[in-house]
């Protein structure tokens, strides 16, 4: 990693644009030299329309309020120090994008997924799936009510650590139209060791991926508060897994 980061910034200081987003085959982070594409895309199947019948949707029925709010899905509290996410969906000139869905998924406090291919022997909460659902509001404003998730092992390397981290998925008009991407939060050590987030190579787009503590979002005696905005194109945009 410090090898492809060091080439990036000779290549910077040379005079070359900045890499907002990753090479597809980058080497340190193992499976993306098995699942990039090295042939054009094609058309499958007939209709377009039938891909939105199989989207990974997290509900079957429309948006409701508490879609938001990953501590109220069960009969019980979940363990862990609960926390509010909130920011705004926007374009590259700063206007809110409207009314869009914005889906979250993420691993509980001991870093375990309620999934059944996740083996680490770590807990599970019976009270906390880690999913959930929103609409951007007229401000372009979304809001999550969550646990903060813990660090897991993966097999990518020796002693290899996934940072806290939370999945978003941002739909447009149509689940062709669907990005993925990924939040971090301020001072997690494992930022530095993790070659997913390190194959942004560019400083400034890996800093957009980390979310800052805002204390007027923390609520009193209930929940600390983090912002984080989603910029969709331009030179300021979030990175999103394009490809992967």
């Amino acid at each position: 990693m410090a090898a492809l980061q060091s080439a990036h910034d000779s290549a910077l200081a040379a005079g070359a644009p900045p890499r907002h987003h990753p090479a597809r085959d980058y080497a340190p982070y193992r499976s993306s030299l098995l699942r990039h594409p090295r042939r054009p895309l094609v058309a499958v199947g007939g209709d377009p329309e039938t891909v939105e019948l199989a989207g990974p949707v997290f509900g079957v029925t429309d948006v409701t309020e508490h879609d938001n709010d990953l501590t109220r899905m069960h009969t019980g509290d979940p363990l862990g120090e609960r926390i509010t996410v909130s920011g705004r969906l926007l374009d590259r000139a700063g206007r809110p994008v409207r009314g869009q869905l914005i889906e979250i998924w993420q691993a509980n406090a001991s870093g375990r997924y309620a999934h059944l291919k996740d083996r680490h022997p770590a807990p599970l909460d019976p009270h906390f799936t880690g999913v959930g659902r929103t609409l951007t509001d007229d401000q372009g404003r979304y809001s999550f009510t969550t646990i903060k998730p813990g660090a897991y092992p993966w097999r990518n390397h020796a002693n290899a650590w996934r940072p806290a981290h939370i999945h978003f998925s941002v739909f447009g008009t149509a689940f062709t139209q669907r990005l993925v991407t990924q939040m971090y939060f301020p001072g997690d050590p494992l930022l530095a060791h993790d070659p997913i987030i390190r194959s942004v190579t560019d400083a400034a787009a890996r800093d957009r991926l980390v979310a800052r503590y805002e204390h007027d979002l923390s609520q009193a005696e209930f929940s600390l508060g983090y912002a984080w905005d989603i910029v969709l194109d331009g030179p300021s945009a979030t990175w999103t897994e394009e490809g992967r």
